[in-house]
Parts: C-alpha cells; structure tokens; sequence
C-alpha cells in the first residue's frame, strides 16, 4: 500500500484523462455464443468514457482478419485537423469466451481486456476494458459502438443500461463528434 501511495504523483497525471475507481476491475457479462466473423469490419464510436488516446473526432474502428489469425485493429481519429491513425492486434484469449479479446497497440506492451458485452452485430455494439491497479484501483473504458455515425437514442439508452446492470459508473460518458466526417476521412 505504501508503494502505491508514493506511487500516486507519477500515475496521477498519466491517467487525468481517464475514469478511474478505487477497488478492483468489475467483471461484467459478456456477449454469449459471440461470433467474431460476424463482429468484423468498421466500427463509428458513437460514445465512450473519456480516454487520453481519443481525444478527435470521427472516431472509428475496423477490425478484419490477418492470415495468422490474430485480428487487425486500425482505429482512426481526427485530432488537431489531421487524420491520426493506430494500428494494433486482438486475440481471443480463451476460446471458452470469445467476446474476451486482448487488444495491444505495441510489441511492448501486454495486451489489454477488449470485452465485447453487446452486440447484434448489425447495428451497435457495447464494449468495455478495465486496467487493474495492483487491486487498489481500476482504470474504465468503455464504448457504444455503431455501424453508422449515428444511432438513435433508444439504442444508447439500451447501451448505457447494460453498463449500469453490471455497476459499470458511466456518468462521464461523451458523445463523439461524428459530423462532416466523410469530407475528412
């Protein structure tokens, strides 16, 4: 404990943009019988909690196959009037629960917790990760995904209610700016 209390002042301001609760990563419910192949191909992030890595606009994902078999993740984003744009890699991690993926944007580093909890792959998706601090504290990402720019309100409501059902706090979730999109990307 006292580590993570000397600890604090460098951690605190990695993470200032992020959602951050004491205690240990919830483990909310995830899509049963997911079917990956059905998941793949563009994503538009509709809302999400605040992340320091996606501060744009036009926020979306795509997600296809690689002859290995792991998945390509390329996110987009605009930022600062520029296109910006991350490639990364996914893996199920346990065929025993395929909508728990491992999402790594660098060789050098572990892969995070991408769980889908939601989706009916043809309109939205509802997904969530969760950084474990030594059990002290967790760091919360989550996202509303759609397959447009926009969904309409009753599917984020529904979305956000899944949140809540399994105590996931999104009280600071944000829309994304999804607008003049297509002129830019």
């Amino acid at each position: 404990m006292a580590t993570v209390i000397l600890l604090l002042p460098v951690i605190l301001p990695l993470i200032s943009a992020q959602t951050l609760h004491w205690g240990p990563c919830p483990t909310p419910m995830v899509q049963p019988n997911f079917d990956l192949n059905k998941y793949l191909g563009k994503w538009y992030e509709i809302e999400k909690l605040p992340a320091r890595f996606e501060r744009g606009t036009c926020i979306e994902a795509n997600y296809a196959i690689r002859p290995d078999h792991s998945i390509q993740v390329r996110n987009c984003q605009t930022y600062k009037g520029k296109v910006r744009t991350a490639e990364g890699t996914a893996v199920i991690q346990d065929i025993r629960e395929p909508a728990k993926l491992g999402v790594s944007f660098s060789y050098f580093t572990p892969y995070s917790p991408y769980w889908i909890l939601s989706t009916d792959y043809t309109s939205m998706a509802v997904v969530y990760s969760c950084t474990d601090v030594m059990r002290v504290f967790h760091i919360d990402y989550a996202w509303i995904l759609g397959r447009s720019r926009i969904l309409p309100p009753e599917h984020v409501f529904r979305a956000k209610e899944l949140f809540y059902r399994d105590n996931i706090d999104i009280s600071t979730m944000k829309p994304t700016d999804q607008s003049d999109c297509d002129k830019i990307l």
